[in-house]
């Protein structure tokens, strides 16, 4: 079952309470009918995103959401595609593997492909391949 998103007025109490009163996250919990590691979760996500209270006036409720919730982006990923032609003709060479292949290819690219996805794109250009 999929957790459900708390109202905003739900989330200023815990940011008021927390920050104006200085409450236990337990008393936070007990007052606004949560469970303790949802407040936890909530003020985790307010520290991240540099929220304070008093929140800064015209921070409206989908202003506060998108703040509190906004994904991380992705970094950029470096997935330099192997020369395919190149690595075809080297494993007809006696002794060469794809996992020797795929270990030098990972040694000059640490964030390219893992090993299965690797000899998938393998598999799949060696497939056209006239015999």
């Amino acid at each position: 079952m999929a957790a459900t998103r708390l109202l905003m007025r739900r989330l200023r109490d815990i940011l008021r309470l927390k920050y104006e009163s200085g409450l236990a996250h337990r008393a936070i919990a007990q007052a606004c009918t949560v469970g303790l590691g949802t407040v936890s979760s909530v003020l985790a996500r307010a520290t991240a995103a540099g929220l304070t209270w008093p929140l800064p006036d015209g921070l409206d409720d989908a202003t506060l959401e998108a703040r509190l919730f906004a994904r991380p982006a992705n970094p950029a990923v470096d997935r330099t595609v192997p020369e395919w032609a190149h690595l075809h003709q080297e494993l007809k060479r006696p002794g060469v593997t794809l996992q020797l292949l795929w270990t030098e290819y990972r040694a000059a690219h640490p964030t390219g492909y893992a090993y299965s996805h690797f000899c998938d794109r393998y598999r799949r250009w060696a497939r056209v391949l006239k015999p």
